[in-house]
C-alpha cells in the first residue's frame, strides 16, 4: 500500500467488549477521522442503515470483489463474509483523513502484510462475566448466538498479543482518554507531520543562503 497523509489504525475485540462505542465517541469529539464502513453478507440489524452501519451485499456480490481484488482484508465470520474496500481507504488516506478499520484479528493479519506498519489496539473487557452481561443487554442475539459469541470471544481474545496497544473497558471515560491519547500521539509522530506540515519543516529546516 503507497505511502499517505493519513494514519491507518486497526481496532479489534471480541463483540460486546466496547470497540464501537469507543472509536464513535472519539470521531464526535475529532471532524478529521472516520471509521471505515465494510461490506458484509449478514443481514441487517433492527435500525442499522445501508452504507451507514455497513455496505450489505449479496455472497455473489462479495465473491465478485474478492475476485477484482477490491477489498484490503475479508474474513469469514459466524458463517458471513466481511471486507474492507481498497478504493475507499486510500481515497481517504490520500485526503488525510485518518481511518480506524473495525475489524478481527484474521483482517488485521491481512492490513498488517499489505500496510507494514499500521497501528493496532485491542479493547478487552474487564472480564468473562461482564462481557456476557453486555452481549444480554443489548438485546440483539438469541441466547444460541450469544454462546457462540463467548466462546469465539476466547479465540479472538488470544490474538491481543499480535497488537500494538491493549486498553481494558471497564470505565468508559477512562477507555476512550487512553483510546485518544494513543490515537493523538500517532496523529504526531514525525512522519505524519511530515506530510501534514510539509511546508512549515521545509520553511524552517532550510539551510540560510550564504
Amino acid at each position: 500500500m503507497q505511502e499517505l497523509s493519513g494514519n491507518l489504525f486497526i481496532v479489534s475485540a471480541p463483540s460486546g467488549a466496547g470497540k464501537s462505542s469507543l472509536i464513535s465517541a472519539l470521531l464526535n469529539k475529532h471532524g478529521d477521522m472516520l471509521v471505515s464502513v465494510s461490506h458484509t453478507t449478514r443481514q441487517p440489524r433492527p435500525g442499522e442503515i445501508d452504507g451507514v452501519h455497513y455496505h450489505f451485499i449479496s455472497v455473489e456480490q462479495f465473491k465478485k470483489l474478492i475476485a477484482e481484488n477490491e477489498f484490503l482484508e475479508w474474513a469469514e465470520v459466524f458463517g458471513n463474509y466481511y471486507g474492507t474496500s481498497r478504493s475507499a481507504i486510500t481515497a481517504n488516506l490520500s485526503q488525510g483523513i485518518d481511518v480506524f478499520l473495525d475489524i478481527d484479528w484474521q483482517g488485521a493479519r491481512q492490513i498488517r502484510e499489505q500496510a507494514p506498519g499500521t497501528l493496532s489496539i485491542f479493547i478487552l473487557p474487564p472480564s468473562l462475566d461482564e462481557l456476557q452481561q453486555r452481549l444480554e443487554k443489548r438485546g440483539q442475539d438469541s441466547e444460541i448466538v450469544i454462546a457462540k459469541r463467548m466462546a469465539e470471544a476466547q479465540n479472538e481474545m488470544s490474538h491481543a498479543d499480535e497488537y500494538d496497544y491493549l486498553i481494558i473497558n471497564d470505565n468508559f471515560d477512562s477507555a476512550l482518554g487512553e483510546f485518544e491519547r494513543i490515537v493523538l500521539a500517532q496523529r504526531n509522530n514525525y512522519q505524519s507531520q511530515l506530510y501534514k506540515q510539509k511546508a512549515l519543516l521545509n520553511q524552517l529546516l532550510a539551510k540560510p543562503a550564504k
